[in-house]
């Protein structure tokens, strides 16, 4: 089992991901990495990829630095003023308030839906068990849910002081 494992690792960086292409009598194209019959290997460009970060010009590169760290942002990255800053996050601040009332509601409406649906059976559940714990469950999993959209919003604006 070793030696298998230790074959395959092996082959793996043998492996170049050579690509065949195979056109059937129907028309349909097939695209293997490992040769058939009539299939045509065919050759694909490497992938081209781009750094996430623009590199910084070496003359400039201890002024980004300080530029960054003072700011807690990338050099060149763009900073609002203070004010800006605390009208956008007072904002934001109402709308998390707003949707903790709304959940709050939610929750509340969720927990009458499942003491009603507790008390109650529906026609095909008394002889069913089954679907009456399939029912509140489902209820239930809506409580736990509203619960968890609460416990967040508030960690949010735990978060979000100001």
């Amino acid at each position: 089992m070793k030696r298998l494992a230790l074959c395959l690792l092996m082959s793996c960086g043998l492996a170049q991901a050579a690509v065949y292409k195979y056109v059937d009598q129907n028309g349909n194209v097939t695209f293997s990495n490992i040769p058939i019959k009539g299939g045509k290997p065919i050759r694909l460009e490497p992938i081209s990829t781009y750094s996430s970060q623009t590199p910084v010009p070496h003359h400039n590169k201890t002024h980004a630095n300080s530029a960054s760290s003072a700011n807690g942002s990338p050099a060149g990255y763009p900073n609002v003023d203070a004010g800006t800053q605390r009208q956008r996050d007072g904002g934001r601040r109402k709308i998390l308030e707003q949707e903790l009332s709304n959940e709050e509601q939610a929750l509340a409406d969720a927990g009458k839906a499942l003491a009603d649906g507790r008390a109650t059976r529906n026609g095909d559940e008394t002889h069913n068990y089954q679907k009456y714990l399939d029912r509140v469950q489902k209820l239930k999993d809506a409580v736990t849910d509203r619960e968890k959209n609460i416990q967040a919003l508030r960690r949010e604006l735990g978060q979000n002081r100001q």
